[in-house]
């Protein structure tokens, strides 16, 4: 007989330790029936506090066991494990209600005239700031790095109310809230850029705070692990909001901060369970989502949920059913219950016997404040104990999930209302309640009037001598951006007089040229160390795999493995203090690298040159809001496209083929941008950006090099000394057509890789069409409009000042025909500054798969096309015979 067909299995009988031998099954069946036991005799509740008792006693005894995800919706640290107080919570209870009313009058003064602002943030997060300025965030006077903060940006007019206490800024400063075309005001958020001398960075962009943080603490680790500075004192704190971390950018670097061990790094999170429009989680629970989410990532997570009303409520409650009840409640009807009367709380949350029971002991005014404003991020205590807790944890980053109500203190109108972040003023009557609650001692007669006055306590109150003694003790004021001139020593000529000679007759593609510079620079004593290559995944497309066993890549754990190339010459090498950066596959992770590299001038005192490199088309389209915020911050360093151009990536396809990056990048007024076409263009501008970026009056710019994959001869640099300052400026004669022969001439600007095709143009114009054309190199459109756009300036200004582009060409003949390996709008930025006539050509368009060639073709930028366009430009002229062009292209074979 045949065997019996196998039976359905229970997946939930299935389990991955069946597969395991079981020592001692009979230990095994008794710890399951004492289980059993329990669920029969005390139900599911007491069963799962069991079980989660022996989880932790198990961890705290060492064994190792896989991370619950989540937990009760309770606070994680008891009011038995709170640590004592170290200030006088009587004082900064004083010293946060006048914060609070110096914001709400800030940005309600400023609304007088429209320019809005945001109250009910700060409102609901003061104390997460409060605690932290007073006991725990570091400032620059000992070790010039101290903690680095990324504030909330919607919190920032907190952050002016507290610096107009401390003396940092006057009361006319607070008037300028969001005034600033005259150049004195506050910006609405953290702008390092308009406020230089305190924000260090910009964060109001959703998402970028976080992503900036867990990178500029692994930089941090990076600086030490080689040397460059000893960071082990400084933290990183980012203060975001629990609608802000659904950016996938928020969340992006969880797992690198776990695996990383980067325990200098605390994310605290105001969960005041809204976002702009309404509940964060409407019908369920966003803390549980959060603690399960970082949980699972690796983080130490504590929960800061409930205030001091609570704690005897939930220890008195032993049936376990006020937590069920908890953790079941949905965030938007949590919201609700802030917002009305007891006898609404006891009939919509206290259901059944056992919750009745509970709610029959509590007078309406305790079930008013806990459920009103009795959250964990509202009590001082509360929030100490949590951030005391995340810097004594070691071994992983922690993430404090704070829960508070939105718009707290402000009264009924703003209190939980799904509207208030979009409520930008209070009434007077408003402000006399708000006072009222905050217990300040404003007069009536200061608030008779249309303006609600800011309240100061005095320069030498109680109030302002804790608040500066608070920071004289955590090493000085925060936060601050400071800069310290420490200008890098010019690198030696020998790495840019290489390019400069040319490669011979060995074709060479400006992206290895560019590779092999850096990596000269890089062994100079001089500034070598100071160069942070920041790659993602691509080091071996670029060519820059040589660099993996001189310079090492970074790991906090060195290489605890036997490479798989370990017999070869360049071989993958990680090492703890490594040069090079290997992101992986990250352009978000590696901007933001390259954005802790860029401002380290600033933030530690120590300048770093970070060389990011990347697929030119995965840069200022994909992460284009970070460089925006690199601009912000004043980053400085070079971003490198490769394999740029439309043509050039043959076989990639329409989203790989980048045509206008340096449109993108145009746009950023920070980026200056350079298109070089030769070997020796990029040692000019590459000293040239070192010079303006490190030297002895550094600019707050950076510099975007596009680079190209195609190989092509590498000729010496022209002898003409003009060249290298044509070379800076935007463009230069390369070569010359005959100038002996009479008949039409022509102009040829070109940049990057389009100057071959404008070369060979320039060949068939004479041989076949004894039309002779000079050849212009553009390495920068750009930066020719810009200088055009300052001349413009000037001349409104009564000042005469011919641009830079129009005097290069002033004396040459013919009319203007620029083409690059970009869409036309790219060259024909400078069209309206050229005073021949002038026309374009360009790969507008997608992107497409095919040879170089036929590529080229379709999009009519070749060689054979430019002659073509050219002697079209020609004959509107009347240069040439109408018919001439038509004849190019049948001799050809272009299409019609």
């Amino acid at each position: 007989m045949s065997d019996p067909a196998p039976q359905p299995t229970d997946p939930s009988a299935i389990s991955e330790l069946d597969q395991l031998p079981d020592r001692d099954s009979e230990e095994t069946a008794e710890w399951q029936a004492s289980l059993d036991a329990v669920l029969g005799n005390a139900g599911p509740e007491r069963a799962a506090y069991l079980m989660r008792r022996v989880y932790e006693h198990a961890t705290r005894s060492g064994i190792v066991l896989p991370g619950l995800v989540s937990s009760d919706y309770i606070n994680t640290i008891p009011v038995a494990a709170q640590p004592d107080f170290p200030g006088d919570l009587a004082m900064e209870s004083r010293i946060t209600a006048v914060n609070r009313w110096n914001a709400a009058a800030m940005v309600s003064r400023g609304s007088r005239l429209g320019l809005g602002g945001h109250i009910s943030t700060y409102a609901s997060a003061a104390w997460l700031y409060e605690i932290g300025f007073n006991h725990f965030f570091r400032g620059k006077d000992t070790d010039g790095s101290g903690d680095q903060l990324f504030l909330q940006g919607h919190a920032a007019p907190g952050i002016y109310a507290r610096l107009f206490l401390e003396g940092r800024l006057s009361e006319k400063q607070l008037d300028a809230f969001r005034r600033e075309a005259d150049g004195h005001g506050l910006p609405s958020y953290p702008h390092p850029r308009r406020l230089p001398w305190l924000w260090e960075f910009p964060t109001v962009s959703m998402g970028l705070g976080p992503l900036g943080a867990v990178y500029q603490a692994r930089f941090n680790r990076y600086l030490r692990a080689r040397g460059i500075k000893d960071t082990s004192g400084s933290r990183v704190w980012a203060l975001l909001g629990d609608g802000e971390m659904d950016e996938p950018e928020s969340m992006a670097a969880l797992a690198l901060a776990a695996r990383e061990r980067l325990d200098n790094l605390t994310f605290v999170v105001n969960c005041n369970l809204q976002r702009l429009d309404g509940p964060v989680r409407s019908n369920s629970k966003i803390v549980q989502e959060l603690e399960a989410r970082f949980r699972g990532a690796g983080w130490n997570v504590i929960k800061s949920l409930w205030g001091e009303s609570w704690d005897p409520v939930l220890q008195q409650e032993a049936t376990g059913a006020l937590v069920r009840r908890l953790g079941e409640v949905p965030d938007a009807q949590m919201q609700t219950y802030a917002t009305r009367d007891a006898a609404y709380i006891r009939k919509n949350f206290f259901t059944g016997d056992a919750l009745s029971g509970v709610a029959a002991g509590l007078g309406d005014a305790q079930l008013m404040e806990m459920f009103g404003t009795s959250r964990g991020g509202h009590e001082p205590l509360k929030v100490h104990a949590a951030y005391r807790a995340a810097v004594e944890h070691k071994g992983a980053p922690t993430v404090i999930l704070a829960q508070t109500v939105k718009g707290h203190t402000l009264g009924p109108a703003f209190e939980a209302r799904n509207a208030n972040h979009q409520m930008k003023k209070l009434t007077m009557e408003q402000f006399r309640q708000m006072r009222d609650r905050l217990e300040l001692s404003i007069p009536d007669s200061a608030l008779s009037g249309d303006l609600v006055p800011y309240w100061h306590p005095g320069e030498n109150s109680p109030e302002v001598r804790y608040l500066r003694d608070r920071r004289a003790a955590l090493d000085g004021p925060a936060p601050v951006r400071r800069v310290v001139a420490k200008p890098l020593p010019r690198p030696a000529e020998r790495p840019f007089e290489s390019l400069k000679k040319g490669f011979g007759n060995q074709e060479v593609a400006t992206t290895m040229a560019l590779v092999r510079l850096v990596k000269d620079l890089m062994r100079g004593e001089e500034t070598g160390a100071r160069w942070v290559p920041i790659i993602p995944d691509e080091a071996r497309t670029f060519g820059m795999e040589s660099l993996f066993p001189s310079a090492g890549i970074y790991s906090p754990d060195g290489q605890t493995y036997d490479p798989v190339d370990a017999d070869q010459l360049l071989y993958y090498k990680e090492a703890r203090d490594g040069q090079l950066i290997d992101e992986g596959i990250t352009e978000a992770g590696s901007m933001a690298e390259f954005t802790a590299a860029a401002t380290a001038y600033a933030t530690h005192g120590e300048p770093m040159i970070p060389f990011y490199i990347f697929y030119a088309m995965f840069g200022f389209q994909r992460t284009g809001d970070q460089f925006w915020a690199l601009a912000d911050q004043m980053g400085r360093g070079f971003a490198v496209g490769a394999t740029a151009g439309r043509t050039t990536m043959t076989g990639e396809g329409l989203q790989h083929a980048d045509g206008h990056s340096h449109l993108l990048a145009a746009t950023n007024p920070a980026a200056i941008s350079y298109d070089p076409a030769f070997a020796y263009e990029i040692a000019v501008i590459v000293r040239e950006g070192l010079s303006r970026m490190f030297g002895e009056q550094p600019e707050n710019v950076f510099y975007y090099l596009t680079v190209y994959n195609e190989p092509k001869l590498q000729p010496p640099m022209p002898t003409d000394p003009s060249v290298e300052d044509g070379i800076v400026r935007g463009i230069y004669r390369f070569r010359r057509g005959d100038s002996a022969v009479t008949g039409p001439r022509l102009q040829l600007l070109s940049s990057g890789t389009a100057i071959h095709w404008a070369l060979k143009a320039q060949e068939l114009l004479a041989s076949d069409w004894d039309v002779h054309a000079d050849v212009w190199s553009v390495t920068s459109w750009t930066e020719l409009r810009r200088d055009a756009l300052e001349a413009d300036a000037a001349r409104l200004r009564g000042e005469e000042r011919t641009p830079y582009v129009a005097s290069a060409l002033l004396e040459a003949q013919g009319p203007v025909l620029a083409v690059s390996d970009w869409m036309r709008q790219v060259p024909d930025q400078i069209s309206q500054w050229v005073q021949q006539d002038y026309s374009s050509l360009g790969t507008d368009g997608f992107g497409l798969s095919d040879t170089r060639d036929a590529v080229r073709r379709y999009y009519q930028v070749d060689a054979e096309s430019i002659v073509v366009a050219a002697l079209d430009q020609l004959a509107r002229r009347g240069e040439v015979p109408p018919k001439t062009a038509a004849e190019a292209r049948r001799r050809y074979g272009l299409r019609g």
